[in-house]
């Protein structure tokens, strides 16, 4: 799994590699982005640091880091991964996702996160993906609510952002048992 790659008709997911990092800065150097996260990528050094802990932590197992490659123009969009990952308890979590504003809203997100959700359902086995976002992400909150996941709670001062703003942290999931109906019902209508 180390070498994972995920593909359909709208976006390659290809493993990260610190050999993006140059196609990746372009992306990552544009401030609003970074509004409501938790970190910024604001040059070069952080974009590396960045990468370089990604690709240990899937070295550890811990995740899987992708670039996502949107497949109409060839452009590299930005970067996602299959993180927290437990085998024991056969779960992952979406997360990590930060998509250039040239392309949000344009379908490249929906297509990114139904090639996750069907490989970690379909293919690994998982029981369980989860996904979170700060409580002030109206636009992340609404995806994660439009792709059929169900907001579980919220975690009140979870996180100390990189501007020191303490967040609140809005969970959410997909359990296996309720991905054939959003499989069917919402990603249905997307010729992915």
């Amino acid at each position: 799994m180390k070498q994972l790659s995920l593909e359909n008709k709208r976006v390659l997911l290809r493993p990260l590699e610190l050999s993006d990092l140059d196609s990746l800065l372009e992306v990552s150097l544009e401030p609003a982005m970074w509004t409501v996260g938790s970190t910024a990528i604001r040059d070069r050094d952080e974009l590396e640091r960045y990468i370089c802990k990604a690709l240990a932590e899937k070295e550890r197992g811990e995740s899987i880091p992708f670039t996502i490659v949107d497949k109409q123009n060839g452009r590299v969009a930005g970067s996602t991964r299959f993180a927290a990952i437990s085998e024991m308890h056969k779960r992952t979590e979406i997360g990590y996702t930060w998509i250039h504003p040239d392309f949000q809203r344009s379908g490249l997100n929906r297509a990114m996160k139904f090639a996750m959700l069907q490989y970690a359902f379909e293919v690994w086995g998982l029981n369980r993906v989860e996904l979170k976002t700060d409580e002030r992400n109206e636009k992340s909150r609404n995806a994660m609510l439009g792709i059929g996941c169900k907001q579980e709670g919220i975690l009140r001062h979870h996180m100390v952002t990189w501007t020191g703003h303490l967040r609140n942290t809005v969970y959410f999931s997909m359990l296996r048992e309720e991905w054939q109906d959003v499989r069917q019902r919402i990603f249905g209508k997307y010729d992915f």
